[in-house]
């Protein structure tokens, strides 16, 4: 089974920066996709950020030129990791935010489609 594990959520003011990780463990032989989602109260669910295996990184347009998805590629234990850099954090960027990995994993190489738990962003003064 593949587990998902965040970090880097936290309280920040208006304009300031924070740094989400999700790191990614379980046999995976392959990772196809990986992206930043976000949900904030009483709202649906929303793509922030996606990073397929092959094609074009997508960003929702509230955040272009804001944020930044990228993928660790320094070493073989850190390549399943995703980043979500976050700048000119505004109020309306407050809400959970979840990171979501798709590929194959173990011997049989099946697919998995898995979510991280969640890590909370509040931007306030």
């Amino acid at each position: 089974q593949v587990q998902l594990v965040e970090s880097g959520g936290g309280l920040v003011q208006p304009g300031g920066s924070l740094r989400l990780s999700c790191a990614a463990s379980g046999n995976i032989v392959r990772v196809n996709s990986m992206g930043w989602f976000r949900q904030a109260p009483g709202k649906q669910r929303e793509l922030v950020a996606y990073m397929p295996l092959f094609g074009t990184t997508n960003y929702a347009d509230s955040v272009k030129g804001r944020f930044t998805i990228s993928r660790d590629t320094a070493t073989d234990n850190a390549k399943n990791t995703v980043y979500l850099q976050m700048n000119s954090l505004k109020p309306e960027d407050t809400a959970v935010y979840l990171c979501s990995v798709r590929g194959r994993h173990g011997i049989l190489q099946r697919d998995f489609d898995s979510w991280g738990q969640g890590t909370q962003v509040t931007v306030c003064s």
